[in-house]
């Protein structure tokens, strides 16, 4: 199921972002674009989204930007300025001619302004915190997109579920009518009425075009369809196999079809179970 979500939050460090964008797919993928500054959080970040996301693939960006706090107080760093000192000194008594140092010169000088240690327990807890807000939002976005799939997997279940009830008494009228023209057509071909034999040969095919299995199993399948949407929670991979299972027996159900009703209902059921099988794969 598709699905966004973005989260934002001060931290030590500067304004964290944290955006999720989720896809269609089978399985799940779940892949990150994090600055190498943030590279650590990778794994807690995998697992937490792995824990409320099953299917579907999804694109993780978790960035640094600069902070909406105020800035802490900066301090210069008495050690990094006595070695800037020596090393001016050096500099002055090997090239005397040389100026003197700028106070921009050294506020830039690398080590001289003390950097604040960032709390790194600080920094983990709002990521964390940032994540969760960020699946809560897409969990809901996709609950909402599931729950409108859902509803027109319904439809269609009680539409195939009609179909099979409108056809299923025409059965054993199906199968007398066969056994009438197969026996017509024994008869003419062994140009005898050997009743045994032509008796025989009506049960063998008899047996071959009987769809009452299928007709079963099919209503089978289909209440299976209907408690899973009920049951809520992921259900996408089994709804998928159900909707392979309804697809062989609505292709036994043509292949066996007697008449012409039963081969009109045995090609409106693989239209919709194609159409339920198209909606399943969004359905985590």
């Amino acid at each position: 199921m598709t699905g966004y979500a973005a989260a934002s939050a001060d931290s030590p460090r500067g304004r964290l972002t944290l955006e999720l964008r989720s896809v269609n797919a089978r399985f799940l993928d779940v892949q990150f674009r994090i600055g190498e500054e943030l590279r650590a959080h990778e794994p807690a970040l995998r697992e937490l989204i792995g824990a409320r996301v099953s299917r579907g693939k999804v694109d993780c960006r978790f960035f640094l930007g600069e902070s909406g706090i105020t800035e802490k107080p900066q301090r210069l760093n008495p050690e990094a300025l006595q070695r800037l000192n020596e090393l001016s000194q050096q500099v002055r008594k090997a090239f005397p001619e040389a100026g003197a140092l700028r106070i921009a010169d050294v506020l830039r000088w690398p080590g001289v302004i003390a950097e604040q240690p960032a709390d790194e327990d600080t920094l983990r807890q709002i990521t964390s915190e940032l994540c969760r807000r960020a699946l809560d939002d897409l969990v809901a976005t996709r609950a909402r997109e599931g729950a409108k799939l859902a509803a027109s997997i319904r439809e269609r279940v009680s539409a195939m579920r009609a179909r099979v009830d409108e056809v299923a008494p025409l059965v054993p009228q199906s199968i007398a009518a066969y056994q009438t023209k197969i026996a017509d057509r024994l008869k003419e071909a062994l140009g005898s009425a050997d009743d045994d034999r032509v008796r025989a040969e009506l049960a063998l095919f008899s047996a071959k075009v009987d769809v009452d299995e299928e007709l079963d199993r099919l209503r089978a399948h289909l209440g299976e369809v209907k408690r899973s949407l009920q049951k809520g929670g992921p259900a996408g991979k089994r709804l998928d196999f159900l909707a392979q299972e309804l697809n062989r027996e609505a292709n036994t159900l043509a292949s066996k079809s007697a008449s012409q009703q039963l081969s009109d209902c045995a090609l409106d059921l693989k239209l919709l179970v194609e159409q339920i099988r198209e909606q399943v794969q969004n359905i985590e």
